[in-house]
């Protein structure tokens, strides 16, 4: 048995790992597309480092883009197999392939005007809508908590990771020449103190791990409440500034957490009155598919559900729905806060409002979660005083913010409470992968003297796995 790294190896996008039996069979873990890569973004998206039409199955840990975002590709170059996922990232990952193609179709038509004025030849989009729509019919759900028997080779079993809703640690018992070997995918780990979702779940001993490590060598802030952390920054952008406060935010995670946030302050009655717009039709949908799902809430939501209906909705929120009212929110003077797709600015609607609106000193970008260091977020993050937006250069003199707290990663100390299940001396070999090579390397010292046996794969690597 082999496994091979084609994504989120040294990086924290593009997240796929290929199991690959004696037999033939092989099993996809994840799909995800490379984010935040700068030029070389769409050639990592483009090329595999293995051949789709030889998966047996797929099996998704959750419907984040950097996870399932090229799988109507995978099944467009030819994989047929079953992708098996919770039902919540079911229902997820529907809304956001079809938003990512929409993406893919817009982000090539800008593209070949700009190579159509060089002489160069027109690129396709990497998928379509219509690619996009074949692939929903091959999703199948399995409930945490269950083994559930992809085929007579492997046994499957998801719990609760904590991270968004629906979101899964995978566990597989695969059987070789008759020996049976236990391997956990963490997925994405969320946090023990997540403000909506329960805290990820202990499971099987297993004998090897691939462990996410994006904030394996940091501690998130948990002394400044994110409400207090929010409020503060809304009073100084909009309330003493008259700016706007632009938060770029991930769909679906990010965006409830800071609905969440705001609803707190309304009922704490000291949400300034101000509109808030939430400016993407995906976030809409996807806050829509989080309620359906109340089961996977915290017991503190279940017990603000009792008196709350909706701990997602609070007054001024207003939904922005089409181009036109998207476009409007240009023209508009007043303070305001903008909430909007994608998290890391790289693309949707938050890139426009960030390119109107990052030379006014008075306006504020507020970045409340990971962003590639090569990403429009990862720029402004660093300090960069002039960033190249829709191949027009900006002078930066928006004030940039970061709330780190936000995260829904977690941090190195839920990551060890995430492996505390385990026994160290069982694990022939953990890997570390969705993480840039400095942190790993910190992180990797860390759980050494756990005595952990740690590796970190390269970009397609492929490992023997021997019980």
């Amino acid at each position: 048995m082999k496994i091979a790294f084609h994504g989120a190896a040294q990086t924290v996008t593009g997240s796929k790992h290929l199991i690959s039996l004696s037999n033939g069979k092989k099993y996809l873990l994840d799909c995800g597309l490379f984010q935040g890569m700068g030029k070389d973004t769409d050639a990592l998206n483009r090329n595999w480092g293995f051949e789709p039409g030889e998966v047996t199955a797929l099996i998704l840990s959750h419907a984040h883009i950097d996870h399932s975002g090229l799988i109507p590709k995978l099944v467009k170059d030819g994989f047929g197999g079953n992708i098996f996922c919770t039902p919540a990232t079911k229902d997820l990952t529907a809304i956001l392939l079809e938003d990512s193609a929409e993406i893919q179709e817009d982000d090539v038509k800008y593209v070949n005007k700009r190579r159509a004025a060089d002489g160069l030849p027109y690129l396709k989009p990497l998928y379509t809508v219509e690619d996009a729509k074949a692939c929903f019919g091959m999703f199948h759900s399995v409930d945490y908590g269950n083994w559930f028997r992809v085929d007579e080779n492997v046994e499957l079993m998801y719990t609760d990771a904590g991270h968004i809703i629906g979101s899964a640690a995978v566990h597989l018992k695969i059987t070789e020449n008759g020996k049976v070997t236990r391997l956990t995918f963490s997925g994405d780990v969320g946090r023990y103190r997540d403000v909506i979702l329960k805290s990820p779940q202990e499971f099987p001993q297993a004998d090897f791990i691939l462990l996410e490590s994006t904030y394996g060598n940091s501690l998130h802030d948990v002394h400044t409440t994110t409400p207090d952390q929010l409020l503060s920054w809304i009073e100084k952008s909009c309330i003493k500034k008259k700016g706007k406060l632009i938060i770029p935010a991930f769909s679906v995670g990010r965006t409830q957490e800071l609905l969440f946030a705001l609803n707190q302050l309304e009922l704490e009655r000291r949400l300034p009155e101000l509109d808030y717009f939430v400016d993407s039709p995906l976030s809409v949908e996807a806050t829509e598919v989080v309620k359906k799902f109340p089961q996977y809430f915290n017991k503190a939501i279940q017990k603000i559900l009792e008196s709350d209906n909706d701990p997602f909705s609070f007054r001024g929120l207003k939904y922005v729905k089409t181009v036109d009212q998207s476009k409007m929110l240009n023209f508009r003077s007043e303070p305001c806060v903008i909430i909007s797709a994608s998290g890391m600015a790289e693309a949707g609607r938050v890139k426009h409002h960030i390119s109107n609106n990052i030379e006014n000193s008075r306006n504020t970008i507020l970045l409340t979660g990971y962003c590639e260091p090569r990403s429009l977020g990862g720029r402004l993050m660093n300090g960069d005083k002039e960033v190249k937006i829709f191949g027009v250069e900006h002078e930066v003199h928006a004030e940039i913010g970061s709330i780190r707290s936000m995260s829904a990663h977690g941090d190195y100390e839920d990551l060890s409470q995430f492996l505390a299940c385990q026994d160290p001396k069982k694990v022939k070999e953990l890997f570390l992968v969705h993480g840039e090579p400095e942190v790993q390397e910190q992180f990797k010292l860390r759980l050494q003297k756990k005595g952990f046996e740690v590796s970190i794969p390269a970009m397609h690597a492929e490992v023997g796995l021997t019980v």
